[in-house]
């Protein structure tokens, strides 16, 4: 990919959400690294469940590690591998008391050496919390960075140094938020969205998503997800047995109803 073009997807991402940050609830550097070191092998939303219920209670490497690890247990159930999650939890947090003063250490090397923290975790710190220019690479990143010829790499590892090296300066900072995001919501794993992508004609995906294949899509900005909003009726049976609801339900040409689809809040649908 030229650099022009390249330069070109990252203006079009940055106009599309300004400021763009993670969907992990966190109001410090520790809770964010918290939350993090949490998310891997599951999905932020479970990760915000837990941290909802856990950092009321305790948020300090202090607090935490007063808890112990049984204790800390049962506010993680939410999260995949809670078990081993406990454990690292709490090393991690005796480790910041013993070694670095009860604060978020930032360097590469402290960070990776706590429990459970690798380096895709230290490259979110790094880059959130001390504003150092590091991408970290998740599998929505290693995806959109393969697909649209960003930063082509066999390994996540690859793909870092690769967008590293080629990303603009001026987008360095917020690059990682930008394809995660865009990864999660368009660029998805089975069927990419690519008819709604706003850098469909930049992409250099050969198998892009046509037009009349955009309804099986499994993208959230495609259709609507999560749960019915709040005093939406449920469709109810009318007396010949079909589902309606209160209103007139409109139909498609094959008869099947169909569904108002409402826009996801600017700023996720990159």
């Amino acid at each position: 990919m030229n650099p022009a073009r390249r330069r070109a997807i990252f203006r079009r991402l940055q106009a599309a959400n300004p400021h763009p940050t993670t969907e992990l609830l966190n109001d410090t550097p520790f809770e964010l690294l918290v939350a993090v070191m949490l998310s891997a092998h599951t999905t932020d939303k479970s990760v915000n469940v837990a941290t909802r219920k856990l950092f009321p209670v305790a948020n300090t490497p202090a607090a935490i590690a007063k808890l112990g690890i049984e204790g800390v247990k049962p506010y993680l159930k939410t999260v995949g591998l809670y078990n081993m999650k406990a454990k690292n939890l709490i090393g991690l947090a005796q480790q910041i008391l013993d070694q670095h003063g009860g604060e978020v250490p930032n360097n590469r090397e402290a960070l990776e050496a706590l429990p459970g923290v690798g380096r895709k975790t230290a490259s979110i710190i790094l880059n959130m919390v001390f504003g150092q220019s590091e991408i970290a690479v998740d599998t929505h990143i290693f995806r959109v960075a393969n697909r649209t010829g960003l930063a082509p790499g066999k390994t996540p590892r690859a793909v870092e140094d690769g967008l590293v090296a080629t990303t603009p300066k001026e987008y360095m900072k917020d690059a990682h938020h930008w394809l995660l995001l865009h990864g999660r919501y368009v660029c998805v794993a089975r069927l990419p969205a690519c008819p709604k992508c706003i850098i469909a004609d930049l992409c250099e995906y050969p198998n892009k998503t046509p037009p009349k294949k955009l309804d099986k899509s499994d993208a959230p900005v495609v259709r609507r997800v999560g749960p019915r909003p709040p005093g939406e009726t449920k469709p109810r049976k009318s007396a010949a047995g079909s589902r309606t609801s209160a209103a007139a339900v409109p139909v498609s040409r094959t008869g099947a109803p169909v569904r108002k689809r409402k826009p996801r809040p600017a700023g996720k649908l990159i």
